[in-house]
C-alpha cells in the first residue's frame, strides 16, 4: 500500500523553508545569547524552571537542607524510597509513585495498583515535581492595603478571619461567600458541612474552567438522575467518539488507552475499529481507523442522521450512503459497524458538545444494547445543582451588587480564566474582604486582600477519588517548603480550628471506608498502598426516559465557528509556569511556547492567510489577535484555539508583567461567554497584515529519508503500516518494504584472516527496546517522563525556533496521503537506536562515544570536546548538543531551590557536551547492583525505561535480546518487526512493530498489485484485495 509521508504542509509542498531545515548540517551557529533576547530575559528564563541542568552529578555537592540530627530507623542515604500519593485535576485523581532521594521528591510513576492508571501517568503528573521546586510559588502570607504589599505570618491571618468571621457570623454568613475549585475530597466535604452550619446563610459555589456539566446534564435529561458513564473498550469491537477524545482529554484517558491499544494487535485477537468525527485533530483522531473533520456546531445534524441509519438498519431496512461523498461512505459504515456489533461498541460524546446530544447518545447506546457491556452506569458524586459557569455568574452578580462582603478562595484563578461576559474581575474589587489561597501569587491573589500560600500535592495529606470512585490518599513527601497550608486545613481553621492536624481530619474523613476492627492497620495499609481497594463506585441501571423530539439547528456552511479547547500542555494554565510543559511539543501541530488560530488549508486560502499570519479573531464584539496554524484535517469553515495561555502573572516562564516578561501566548478566555464555553458560531476573521513566528519542531531533525528525491529512492520508509487485510495475507510486509544486498560486516575476521560476516557477541545482557506503532497514539508521557528522568534541560522559544531543543525522545508525526484536508496520521517515537556499528562512534575523534560490553552506545561526557560529528554522522538526528552553559544559575540564590529537581543518578552536562538517549542506564545499573547483591538472575520485566513506564498504551517493551522468552526478544521476532534504516546495517537495538489499521471494508483502499521485488517508492507491497471483516 504507497503511502505518502509528509510532517507538515511545507514538506508536502517542498517549500524553500523547509528545504533550508532539512539540509542545513547543524542548527545555527550558537552566540552567547540568542538574536532577539536581551540578556535579562535570557536570565529570567534560565533562573526559573527552564533549564534543569546545572548541579554537576558527578561531584559530591556540600548541599544541606534540613540535616536529621539522628538517621530515621531502615534510611540509607542516596537509595530510592518509593511514596504512594495523588494529584487532584478537574476533581478527580491520579494516584502516583513518587520516587524521593534523601528526602526530596525527583520523579514521579503512575501507582501500579491503581485501576486506573496500572502504573502508566499522564504529563501534568511528570511535571509536577518541577513545580514543587518552582522558585516562582508563593512564599509566606500576604496582605494587601492601601495599594501596598506587607508581608505576615498565619498567626496575623488567623486574628483578621477571627474578626470578619465573627462579624459575619451575627447574620449567620449571610454576606459571606466560598469559591472553590471542584474536588472529590470527603475531608473537605465534612468541613464544607460543618463551615454551612456555622454559617447557614452563607453560600458555597464551585467553579472549573474544565466543566463536564454538559455530560451531567445529559444524563439527567436521559434518565431523570446525574449518573457517570464509564467505558470498557476492551469489551468495545467498535467505538465511535462524536467530538470526544477518549484517548487523551477524557478524566479516564489511562485506563481508555491501555484497555483500547489491547485490542490493537493483530496476532492476539480480533482489532476493535475506530471511528472519529470531530472538528480538530485530537489524539483519538489522530488513532482512529476512520476520521471525519465536521464542524462542532454541526454534531447535532451528523447524530440526527446515525440515528436515522441505525434506526433503519435496527428495523432490517438496508441503509444505502447518500451519495459519494465521504461523509456519507462513513456514517453509512459506522451504521452498519455499530448494529453488526450490538452489545459489543459504544458511542461517546465529549463534554464540548450540549447536553441534548448527550441524552441522545444515552439512548442510542440502550438501543443498541451497548449498556452493561461495553457500557455501564455509576452515581455521579461531582454533580451540582448548579453549573459552573452559572455559579461564578451569581457569584459575580452579587458581588457586583455589593452583597457579599467576605470572600473565600480555595484554589483556582477565577479572575484569568472566566469567560469574557462575566466581569469577575471588577466584582472582586467591590468586596472588602477577600481571600486567596493559591500555589502561586497569581491573577486572582493580586486582587485579594490575603494571599494564603497553598502546599505543593507532594507537600499534604489529602483525600480524593478516581474517576472510577476508587478512594485515593495523598500523603506529604516533604515538609512545606513556602509555609504552606492546604484547603482542608485552611478549611478547619476557618471552622474554628486554630491548630489543625490534617492528618487527623484525613483520617476521620475516609474512617467509614476503613476496615472496623482494625482501622490503624487498615489506615496504615491505605497510605501505604495510596487507595484503596475495591472502592470502586457501584454500578447502577438506569434506563432512558422519553425524550423530546431533538431540535436540529442547521449552521450556514460558509459561517465559521471558534472552538476552545483547554491546552494538552498548559490544561486551564496552572501550568503555565512549567518549562517542561511549555516546551513540549503539542501531539499534532509541534506547536511550543505559544497557542495559535488552527485552520484548514482550504479555510486559509479562503482567508488568505498562511503559516504565521496573524489575524483578528473577533466574536460577539470581542477580538483577539492570533497567528495561523494552517492544520491539515481541521474541519473547514472551524477555528480551534487553546485555552490556558496569556498569563500576566503565572511567574518568570510563563509570563508576569509586573516583572517585565511578556505572557506566553494569548487568553482565549475573553472570547468566551457563559452561552458558549466550548464553541460558538458567527465569528468574523481579520487579516493585519502581520506575521509571527512560531516555536514548531516538526521540521526539526528531519530525516533525509524524507528530503531530496535521490535520497528517497535508496532510504526505506521510516513509519511502516498497512491495513489488516495486508497483515493477514503478509503478516512480514514491513520487512519487504525495503530492499537492498545482504547486509554483512567487513569488522570480524576468522583465525584465517577472513571476514566471517557475524557480528560481535556479547556473554553478558544485549539490551533492546521495540516500540509498537499501532499501539502508540503520540501523547509525550514519554518525552516529559524523560525529561524528568534524565535533567533534561529547557531551552526557551527562541532557542526552539533555532532548532537547539534538548529533548533525548521526540515524538515524530506525519500526515499521510495526498489529501491535505483529511489526511491520516502517523507518529514514531524517535530515540538513539542504539546501533551495534553506530556511525557516530566511527568519527568521534575522542572516544566520547563508546560501545559498552552489553552493546549500549554510551556517552562519556568528559571526553566531548563538541566537534558535533557525531550528531552530523547519525542518521537519526536524535543527538543533542548544549549549545550553552546552563551551569551558571545555580551559582544565584534562586537556583539552589530548583536544583533539588535533578536527578543524583544522572550526570548534569555542560555547555559544549552532546548528549542523547541512554535507555536509562542509571536504572540499568541500579537493577543489576540489586541482583548481583541477591545473587538471582534479571528478571524480564524488572528494568522499565522512564519512557516505558509513563506509557498508558504499553507500546514499549525493554528487556534483554539474548532471552528468547523475554517480551522485547519476541517483539523483535514479531513479523511486524523492522529497524528504522535497517539497509543502512548499522545494526539498531531498537525494533518497531508495523502500524495495523483496521478500516471498514467499504472505506478500505485497495492494496496495490506488483510482483513483490520493487525498490524504493516503486516497491509494491505483497497482499491482495482480500475484504476485512468488522471486528
Amino acid at each position: 500500500m504507497d503511502k505518502k509521508y509528509w510532517r507538515s504542509l511545507g514538506e508536502l509542498h517542498s517549500t524553500p523553508e523547509f528545504e533550508e531545515i532539512l539540509h542545513r548540517e547543524f542548527p545555527v551557529a550558537a552566540s552567547e545569547y540568542p538574536e532577539g533576547v536581551s540578556r535579562r530575559r535570557w536570565m529570567q528564563l534560565m533562573g526559573a524552571s527552564v533549564a534543569l541542568a546545572g548541579v554537576s552529578g558527578c561531584r559530591w555537592e556540600d548541599e544541606k537542607i534540613s540535616p536529621s540530627v539522628s538517621r530515621p530507623e531502615g534510611l540509607i542515604p542516596g537509595k530510592p524510597q518509593k511514596y504512594a500519593t495523588l494529584m487532584e485535576l478537574g476533581g478527580l485523581a491520579e494516584s502516583l509513585l513518587v520516587t524521593c532521594f534523601d528526602g526530596r521528591p525527583i520523579k514521579v510513576e503512575g501507582n501500579p495498583d491503581s485501576p486506573q492508571s496500572k502504573g502508566s501517568s499522564t504529563v501534568f503528573a511528570q511535571s509536577e515535581t518541577l513545580s514543587l521546586y518552582d522558585p516562582d510559588r508563593a512564599v509566606g502570607v500576604i496582605e494587601r492595603k492601601g495599594g501596598a504589599r506587607y508581608i505576615r505570618d498565619w498567626q496575623a491571618f488567623i486574628e483578621y478571619s477571627d474578626t470578619v468571621l465573627g462579624q459575619a457570623q451575627k447574620d449567620g454568613g449571610a454576606k459571606l461567600r466560598v469559591l472553590a475549585d471542584v474536588s472529590s475530597s470527603a475531608a473537605r466535604k465534612n468541613l464544607q458541612e460543618k463551615f454551612s452550619a456555622l454559617y447557614p446563610k452563607s453560600r458555597w459555589y464551585d467553579y472549573t474552567a474544565n466543566s463536564r456539566d454538559n455530560v451531567y446534564e445529559g444524563a439527567r435529561i436521559a434518565f431523570g438522575e446525574v449518573v457517570r458513564p464509564h467505558f470498557d473498550l476492551t469489551k468495545a469491537n467498535v467505538v465511535v467518539c462524536l467530538d470526544e477524545d477518549l484517548l487523551s482529554e477524557h478524566p479516564a484517558s489511562l485506563l481508555h488507552t491501555r484497555d483500547w491499544a489491547s485490542r490493537r494487535d493483530p496476532a492476539a485477537g480480533p482489532m476493535n475499529r475506530l471511528y472519529a468525527v470531530e472538528s480538530r485533530f485530537t489524539t483519538t483522531g489522530a488513532a482512529a481507523d476512520h476520521r471525519l473533520p465536521t464542524r462542532s456546531v454541526d454534531l447535532g445534524y451528523f447524530l440526527t442522521k446515525l440515528e436515522e441509519q441505525v434506526q433503519q438498519r435496527l428495523s432490517e431496512k438496508h441503509a444505502k450512503a447518500e451519495g459519494d461523498e465521504y461523509s456519507a461512505k462513513v456514517l453509512a459504515a459506522m451504521s452498519e459497524d455499530l448494529v453488526a456489533n450490538q452489545g459489543s461498541g459504544l458511542i461517546a460524546i465529549g463534554a464540548s458538545q450540549p447536553a441534548e446530544l448527550h441524552a441522545r447518545v444515552h439512548k442510542l447506546n440502550e438501543q443498541l444494547g451497548n449498556v452493561g457491556e461495553a457500557v455501564r452506569y455509576t452515581k455521579e458524586p461531582l454533580a451540582r445543582e448548579m453549573s459552573a459557569v452559572e455559579a461564578l455568574r451569581t457569584l459575580t452578580e452579587e458581588m457586583q451588587s455589593g452583597a457579599v462582603e467576605a470572600l473565600v478562595i480555595l484554589g483556582g484563578n477565577p479572575a484569568y480564566n472566566a469567560p469574557g461576559d462575566i466581569d469577575f474581575v471588577s466584582a472582586l474589587g467591590k468586596v472588602p474582604n477577600s481571600i486567596h489561597l493559591g500555589e502561586y501569587e497569581d491573577e486572582t491573589s493580586l486582587l485579594c486582600q490575603w494571599h494564603l500560600p497553598k502546599t505543593h500535592p507532594f507537600e499534604q495529606w489529602g483525600d480524593s477519588r478516581a474517576y472510577d470512585g476508587t478512594l485515593c490518599v495523598a500523603q506529604p513527601l516533604i515538609e512545606p517548603l513556602h509555609d504552606g497550608k492546604s484547603e482542608v486545613e485552611l478549611l478547619a481553621i476557618l471552622c474554628g480550628d486554630k491548630h489543625p492536624v490534617a492528618l487527623d481530619l484525613i483520617k476521620e474523613a475516609v474512617k467509614g471506608s476503613l476496615d472496623s476492627m482494625a482501622v490503624n492497620a487498615s489506615w496504615r495499609r491505605l497510605v501505604h498502598d495510596g487507595l484503596l481497594k475495591g472502592s470502586s463506585l457501584e454500578a447502577v441501571s438506569p434506563k432512558v426516559k422519553e425524550l423530546p423530539a431533538p431540535k436540529i439547528v442547521e449552521t450556514a456552511s460558509e459561517e465559521t465557528e471558534l472552538v476552545f479547547y483547554l491546552s494538552p500542555q498548559l490544561y486551564d494554565g496552572r501550568f503555565a509556569n512549567s518549562g517542561w510543559l511549555q516546551e513540549t511539543p503539542d501531539n499534532l501541530t509541534k506547536i511550543t511556547w505559544d497557542n495559535a488560530a488552527l485552520i484548514a488549508p482550504k479555510t486559509a486560502k479562503d482567508l488568505g492567510v498562511g503559516f504565521g499570519s496573524v489575524v483578528k479573531l473577533i466574536l460577539d464584539g470581542k477580538s483577539i489577535e492570533l497567528p495561523v496554524y494552517v492544520l491539515p484535517g481541521q474541519a473547514p469553515n472551524s477555528i480551534a484555539v487553546a485555552l490556558g495561555y496569556g498569563r500576566t502573572a503565572a511567574g518568570l516562564v510563563g509570563g508576569d508583567v509586573a516583572r517585565d516578561v511578556k505572557p506566553v501566548g494569548e487568553n482565549m478566555a475573553a472570547l468566551q461567554s457563559k452561552a458558549a464555553m466550548n464553541f460558538a458560531a458567527g465569528l468574523k476573521v481579520e487579516k493585519t497584515g502581520k506575521e509571527y513566528e512560531l516555536a514548531i519542531t516538526q521540521d526539526h531533525h528531519a530525516i533525509d529519508a524524507v528530503g531530496a528525491n535521490e535520497i528517497e529512492g535508496r532510504v526505506g520508509q521510516l513509519v511502516r503500516e498497512g491495513d489488516l487485510s495486508e497483515y493477514e495475507n503478509n503478516p512480514g510486509f514491513a520487512k519487504e518494504r525495503t530492499h537492498h544486498p545482504p547486509l554483512v560486516s567487513l569488522w570480524d575476521k576468522n583465525e584465517e584472516g577472513k571476514p566471517n560476516y557475524q557480528e560481535l557477541s556479547y556473554e553478558g545482557q544485549a539490551w533492546g527496546m521495540s516500540i509498537d506503532l499501532t499501539k502508540c497514539i503520540g501523547c509525550n508521557a514519554c518525552m516529559v517522563s524523560c525529561q524528568a528522568e534524565n535533567n533534561v534541560p529547557v531551552v526557551g522559544r527562541e532557542q526552539v525556533i533555532n532548532s537547539r531543543e534538548m529533548h533525548w525522545l521526540r515524538v515524530d508525526r506525519y500526515f499521510t496521503g495526498d489529501d491535505e484536508n483529511n489526511p491520516g496520521v502517523a507518529v514514531q517515537p524517535m530515540l538513539c537506536q542504539q546501533c551495534e556499528l553506530a556511525p557516530c562512534e566511527q568519527v568521534c575523534p575522542v572516544a566520547a562515544t563508546v560501545h559498552t560490553d552489553e552493546g549500549l552506545n554510551d556517552m562519556v561526557y568528559n571526553r566531548c570536546v563538541g566537534t558535533r560529528y557525531c550528531a552530523n554522522n547519525c542518521p537519526y538526528k536524535v543527538r543533542r548538543f548544549n549549545y550553552f552553559n546552563f551551569n551558571k544559575v545555580y551559582e544565584e540564590p534562586r537556583g539552589k531551590l530548583q536544583a533539588l529537581v535533578l536527578n543524583p543518578e544522572v550526570t548534569v552536562r555542560h555547555r559544549g557536551v552532546m548528549e542523547k538517549c541512554t535507555y536509562c542506564v542509571q536504572r540499568i545499573k541500579a537493577v543489576q547492583i540489586e541482583a548481583k547483591n541477591d545473587q538471582r538472575p534479571i528478571e524480564d520485566g524488572e528494568i522499565v525505561t522512564a519512557c516505558q513506564q509513563a506509557c498508558s498504551a504499553k507500546a514499549i517493551e525493554f528487556g534483554d535480546l539474548t532471552k528468547e522468552n523475554s517480551k522485547v526478544a519476541q517483539a523483535h521476532a514479531n513479523p511486524r518487526s523492522y529497524t528504522a534504516l535497517s539497509e543502512l546495517n548499522i545494526k539498531p537495538r531498537t525494533a518497531y512493530l508495523a502500524r495495523i489499521t483496521n478500516p471498514h471494508p467499504s472505506l478500505a483502499k485497495p492494496a496495490s498489485e506488483g510482483h513483490g521485488h520493487g525498490h524504493g517508492d516503486e516497491h509494491a507491497e505483497a497482499g491482495t484485495k482480500k475484504k476485512t471483516e468488522a471486528h
